[in-house]
């Protein structure tokens, strides 16, 4: 079970890096409409509509000389506003990032940070080309080792040591990690038993933060596993909230109560659109007509974005 996590996890984070890739490089586009501003007490404004709801990501921070210290928090940051493309034009996003740099960052870090930024678009344009030439490897390791020194090859094109160390040191640590445990299992030399110590072993030397991260799912699903059991017995928000920030922080607890406020929100409008759909199905409009009346009604409560959700609703 822990090798195919790994596997699985591995596989989504180079599905991330080769999404972000793609959308990068995609034409520039007019921008989608802009959400409405909130008032005074609403929260702060949505970059795009699909941001409604959440904070982005990156804590920045500087040393003691006041100099940008490069961490996978910046690339976080980098990758919420790139999200959005399709949304707003590349150069809209930018603009929107370089805002957020000087607005959470001095002046001489902020400029330390856009330069970091316009290499970071770059770096994720050529790696597109990386997923245009590689040839499938002979075995699932061995293309993804191709996969990996050809990565690590175009971001020494972009980054210096200490910058590549900082934005992604997490990232290869864990996938070196999962590459390592992907060879043990296709390793016809070794038993199972040998396979299940050579697991053990990596387990073993797992640094502290890593084991953290791998650990990290499983025990959020335990808390949320109690907290529905806490609802079911009647526990409040509060209750709920006072739970979580023990077995997480305060910080966390507001973040998921902010959370289940959207969900309740997103239940309750799938719930009307439901209700409304079944009474279109169930008139003497001819199928043509009905199903346009219900193409009108996702029109009409549902941005696009949302929209692509609602078939597993439907």
């Amino acid at each position: 079970m822990k090798l195919k996590s790994s596997i699985l996890w591995f596989g989504a984070a180079l599905l991330g890096v080769a999404i972000t890739a793609v959308v990068v490089l995609q034409p520039l586009t007019p921008d989608a409409p802009p959400v409405a501003a909130p008032t005074d007490d609403a929260k702060p404004f949505a970059f795009v509509r699909s941001m409604e709801g959440t904070q982005s990501d990156g804590n920045l921070k500087v040393n003691a000389s006041n100099d940008l210290v490069v961490d996978a928090e910046l690339g976080h940051l980098f990758d919420y506003y790139l999200s959005a493309l399709g949304e707003k034009s590349l150069e809209s996003i930018r603009v929107e990032i370089e805002r957020e740099l000087d607005r959470k960052l001095s002046p001489a870090a902020a400029a330390q940070a856009k330069i970091l930024l316009n290499h970071y678009i770059n770096y994720k344009r050529e790696l597109v080309e990386i997923e245009k030439n590689l040839k499938p490897g002979t075995s699932l390791a061995s293309g993804i080792r191709a996969r990996l020194e050809a990565i690590k090859k175009t971001r020494a094109k972009f980054f210096n040591s200490t910058e590549t160390a900082g934005l992604f040191g997490f990232t290869d640590t864990y996938d070196q990690d999962a590459l390592a445990r992907i060879e043990i299992d296709e390793d016809k030399t070794l038993n199972a038993e040998q396979k299940k110590a050579k697991i053990a072993q990596l387990d073993a030397n797992l640094p502290p933060v890593l084991r953290e991260a791998k650990e990290a799912p499983l025990r959020i699903a335990k808390v949320e596993e109690a907290v529905a059991q806490m609802r079911a017995k009647g526990g409040t928000d509060q209750d709920v909230y006072q739970f979580r920030s023990k077995a997480f922080s305060p910080e966390a607890a507001t973040r998921l109560a902010d959370l289940d406020r959207e969900e309740d929100k997103w239940k309750a409008r799938i719930n009307t659109y439901l209700a409304a759909r079944k009474q279109i199905l169930q008139s003497n409009q001819e199928p043509t007509q009905q199903s346009a009346a219900i193409d009108a009604l996702r029109q009409q409560q549902f941005s696009p974005e949302e929209q692509v959700r609602l078939p597993a609703y439907e």
